[in-house]
């Protein structure tokens, strides 16, 4: 049974640290949600030749009117972002690299305060499971006593339950808020396409080895509990049965002795001829024929 309850503890740490891997990357990370946005092209300069708009002719000046044969979706270029909960970065398309924006200044005034309680979500689901792992190795590790490692077992599976309960919301509340950031958001931000990313993924399967963490854990509880029951139940059978088996044991052995006592104390003579029985039982007390003559001569007085 030992080994059996340290495989599932060990079962129930190694999917908690899991978890606490990935909701620490999802929660650093901006990779929760990426896409393209759509913006217009810059005009053509002699550093850029490309995915720009060339106006005819040659001269450049403000004063004159100039003409673009672009027509649609050609206008425009689809520029590579990714979002987080902390940080939005875009492609920069008039050089290198990126540029990234806090993800609060995007966020409608409406959506702040949900974003600030996702983001205090999300905070209290690292450090509750962090507190769950540590319960739960304090247990696989260092509790010699069945009783002590129970306790903390349970107190593990509950902290554990509560902080994928935290996580689940942590993550429906941002999701939230980023729909109605594209929706509500800036106009030189707003996404043309946009998906769920890894960031995204990876939180949500935080989730999936907490709750698998808490319910091993809460497996390994009942189990726990169920066998030493059942020990319990055994041992109390077979007590039963030993007293049952004693207490037998000794009436039979008072019975003989009572048996024993009671025919030393009594001698078989033989009866009067007249009388119905051949035998009569006489104590030994009663022969003494002193006895017997005293009695009768006090009856003739």
């Amino acid at each position: 049974m030992k080994t059996t309850r340290k495989c599932r503890a060990l079962l129930a740490v190694s999917l908690n640290l899991v978890a606490l891997f990935f909701s620490t990357t999802a929660f650093i990370t901006t990779y929760w949600c990426e896409g393209t946005q759509r913006v217009p092209k810059p005009n053509c300069s002699k550093d850029r030749k490309h995915n720009c708009i060339n106006y005819s002719g040659n001269d450049t000046s403000q004063n004159k009117v100039h003409y673009s044969w672009e027509t649609g979706d050609d206008r425009f270029l689809f520029r590579h972002f990714h979002t987080g909960i902390w940080y939005s970065c875009e492609e920069n398309i008039n050089g290198g690299g990126e540029k990234c924006r806090s993800f609060f200044d995007l966020a409608p005034a409406s959506e702040r305060g949900v974003l600030w309680l996702s983001v205090v979500s999300e905070v209290l689901y690292i450090m509750l499971l962090v507190v769950g792992f540590s319960l739960m190795c304090l247990e696989l590790f260092h509790s010699s006593n069945v009783i002590d490692g129970l306790k903390l077992n349970a107190f593990a599976a509950v902290f554990t339950v509560l902080s994928g309960l935290l996580g689940m919301v942590a993550h429906m509340m941002y999701t939230q808020v980023f729909q109605v950031t594209v929706s509500l958001g800036p106009e030189d931000w707003r996404p043309h396409t946009w998906d769920y990313g890894w960031s995204f993924c990876l939180a949500w399967g935080s989730f999936t080895c907490c709750m698998a963490a808490s319910v091993t854990t809460l497996n390994s509880y009942t189990k726990t509990v169920i066998e030493f029951r059942h020990k319990r139940k055994m041992f109390e059978q077979g007590l039963r049965e030993e007293q049952t088996f004693i207490d037998q044991e000794a009436f039979n052995y008072f019975r003989d002795r009572s048996v024993q006592s009671v025919s030393s104390s009594v001698e078989v003579f033989p009866g009067p001829a007249g009388s119905s029985g051949g035998k009569a039982l006489v104590p030994r007390g009663s022969m003494d024929m002193g006895e017997i003559r005293e009695s009768l001569g006090e009856e003739q007085c």
